[in-house]
This record gives structure tokens, C-alpha cells and sequence, in this order.
């Protein structure tokens, strides 16, 4: 993990005071459409400010025809992040009208495939490539360092390898494609273009096992003129480290749960902020996939019951709750007027009065700063 950069004074004094919360673009309340403020055009993100866009939305790995892989994307001051990378996310990135130009990040919650199918995909088909579909600046990546555990996969033996050394491994199994068109002249080793980090726990937190996140504060994962990046261990099964992800600017602050069971540090993380993009299952649509219950089980306890979300968004006191990684995805498991229903049912029983918005794929949410905090 990079040491931290110096911090401009603005946001220094918003973020070391915490007196003035961020605070989400008003939108309509529960909406049977998309809320007026979002959108799901592909016209570009404004040049200045800060918006989330919601890349895909489809929780687990296995692939649907009408959500793409989980992915997001936060841009700010025309610079854009992208956190995680499931299927799609290329194609979804410039679906809506993001700019590779503009790329200046990746950050990744866990190693899970349906996280990270595409990651190596944005150097590998971008890096070097001229005008709008390519990146000629190097970008930073932040992902979970080393589970600390061994492979159990007959064809890869040693030890898990954290996002530095996956990076490293995916530049070798595709070294064929840039080695061919640098012989030509036509390409880069899109290495080159990676500045890659393993995000590791503070050593405050010490060695920890897997399926487990203690509690702890907020750690600095990357600071820069336009964003200060934060982030908290969250318990995903046996996933280890696994992170949730605070972006904090001038214009606002966004929290990104990643993949989640229910956990204080993400309530700790999100205290006052804008945005949270939190993780959203349906137990009960679960049980029309016809899947044993075994698995009904582990998912259950792994993730995210959508009528927890309003008690998180209350205890935070976020300004907007934004749900993806949504589980079941189908449509028709579970209609999007039923995923409505339940955050509205949520957010009544947890007295949560903001807005709890429904993802969908390539929804933009404009995200603005909130006056003083409640008290």
C-alpha cells in the first residue's frame, strides 16, 4: 500500500472536522422509475463534481442476460474509479459514456470471480490504445493483498496470490497478445500502464482468519488532490482480507460495502456520507432457484438482507442508500417492484426518511454534499 499524499486543505477541513455530512442529490422517495436525478443515459459525466454509476448490478458469478457483473464507477473532477470489475465491465464503462482517457483507478473489494473477471481486461484491451478507447497514463490499482492461505486448486499450488501477484500472473498467461503486436509495432505490455497495490489490514489488526472482520476504524488506502480513499475489513465467508471502500471529495463521500454479511465496520465507515452503495439479498427469492439448502445457507450468511438495509442506513445516517449486487438478479425471481417494496418496508420499520434507490444497471446518481449533520 502507497504511503498517503498530502491532503488539500479543504477537504482536510471537512474530513478531519466530520461537522458537515455529506449529503445525496434529493431524489424521489421510493419511485416506481428511476429517481428524476439518476439516470440510465449514456451521456457523459460532468467535468466537474462527483456521480456514481452503477456498471452492472447482478450479484454472483453466474452470468445473466439482463444485468451485467457487479461493477461500479465514481467520477470526480473528470477523473473516474472503477470499483470492481465483474462481467461486462468494459463494455458497460463505455456503455456509459465514460471516458478511458479518464481512467485513474481500480479499486477491488475481494477476489471473487464475479469481482474480478474483467479486471485485467481494461489494460489489456485499453492500455496505449489511441484517442477515446485507450489510456496512455499509468493508473492505480488497489485490491486485497495475500489471503495468508494456500491454493486448494490442483493446477496452481502455493500460496493465494494477492492482486499484486494476480496482476503479475494475468500480464504472463496473456503475454501472447501484446508480445504480437509489439513485434508489430502497434502495442504496449499494458504492465506498464498498472501501478498495483496490496491493500493490507493495519498491523494494528494483526494476522486475522478467514470468515472474520474485527472491528476496527477506518485506514487510509490512497489520497490524492481529488479523493481520499478509506476502507474497513467486512466478513465474507471464508474471503480474506475482504474491504469495504469510502471515497471522500469536495463534492461529497461515497461508500462502497462490497460483498457483506451485516457488519458494524460498514456503519462505522459510512458515518454521514452521501451515498452508500450497499448490497442488497432476497432470501426468500432464493428459494424458487431450486438450490440446496446448504448453499441457501451460506449465501444467507454471507451477505446482506435487503431488510437490514434501512437499520444501516439509519445507524450511519447516510443521505441515500443505493442498492447493486443484486440478489437473486433475474427479474423474474424478483420483480423490480418488489425490490422496491422491500427497501420501502426496510427503510418504514428503521424509521430511515432519505432515499432508498433501487440499482440498476448503468443508473447514474449525481451525488451532492448535505449541509450540517443531524444531530
Amino acid at each position: 500500500m502507497c504511503e498517503p499524499l498530502g491532503e488539500p486543505t479543504s477537504r482536510r477541513t471537512m474530513l478531519g472536522a466530520m461537522t458537515a455530512s455529506a449529503a445525496a442529490v434529493a431524489l424521489p422517495l421510493f419511485g416506481a422509475e428511476p429517481a428524476a436525478a439518476a439516470t440510465n443515459t449514456a451521456s457523459a459525466p460532468s467535468a466537474t463534481g462527483l456521480s456514481v454509476t452503477l456498471l452492472g448490478t447482478n450479484g454472483g458469478p453466474p452470468p445473466l442476460a439482463t444485468r451485467y457483473g457487479i461493477a461500479s464507477a465514481l467520477t470526480v473532477n473528470g477523473r473516474t474509479y472503477v470499483i470492481d470489475c465483474g462481467r461486462g465491465a468494459v463494455t458497460q464503462y463505455l456503455r456509459a459514456g465514460l471516458s478511458m482517457p479518464s481512467l485513474a483507478g481500480i479499486f477491488l473489494t475481494h477476489l471473487h470471480a464475479d469481482h474480478i473477471v474483467d479486471y485485467y481486461s481494461f489494460p489489456l484491451l485499453s492500455a496505449g490504445a489511441s484517442g477515446a478507447q485507450g489510456f496512455q497514463n499509468p493508473i492505480q490499482v488497489y485490491g486485497p493483498g495475500p489471503a495468508g492461505i494456500a491454493s486448494t486448486v490442483a493446477g496452481a499450488p502455493g500460496p493465494l496470490p494477492g492482486t499484486v501477484e494476480m496482476t503479475r500472473l494475468a500480464g504472463r498467461a496473456y503475454a501472447a497478445s501484446p508480445t504480437f503486436f509489439m513485434t508489430e509495432h502497434a502495442g504496449i505490455d499494458p504492465a506498464t500502464l498498472l501501478d498495483v497495490h496490496d491493500v493490507l489490514p493495519p498491523s494494528s489488526v494483526g494476522a486475522s482468519a478467514a470468515n472474520s472482520a474485527p472491528a476496527m476504524a477506518p485506514f487510509t488506502v490512497m489520497e490524492n488532490d481529488d479523493v481520499k480513499v478509506t476502507a474497513v475489513l467486512v466478513p465474507h465467508g471464508a474471503v480474506f482480507p475482504a474491504y469495504a471502500y469510502r471515497f471522500d471529495t469536495d463534492h461529497g463521500s461515497v461508500v462502497f460495502s462490497g460483498d457483506t454479511a451485516p457488519t458494524q465496520n460498514v456503519i462505522t465507515l459510512a458515518a454521514h456520507a452521501d451515498v452508500l452503495v450497499h448490497e442488497a439479498l432476497y432470501p426468500a427469492g432464493l428459494a424458487s432457484l431450486g438450490l440446496p439448502q446448504a448453499l441457501i445457507d451460506h449465501i444467507t450468511s454471507t451477505h446482506t438482507d435487503v431488510a437490514q438495509l434501512g437499520r444501516i442506513a439509519a445507524e450511519s445516517d447516510v443521505g441515500t442508500l443505493l442498492t447493486t449486487h443484486l440478489g437473486p438478479g433475474q427479474q423474474t425471481v424478483v420483480s423490480d417492484a418488489t425490490w422496491r417494496r422491500l427497501l420501502r418496508d426496510s427503510a418504514r420499520r428503521a424509521d430511515f426518511g432519505g432515499p432508498m434507490v433501487l440499482g440498476t444497471d448503468l443508473l447514474r446518481l449525481p451525488v451532492r454534499r448535505r449541509g450540517a449533520r443531524r444531530s
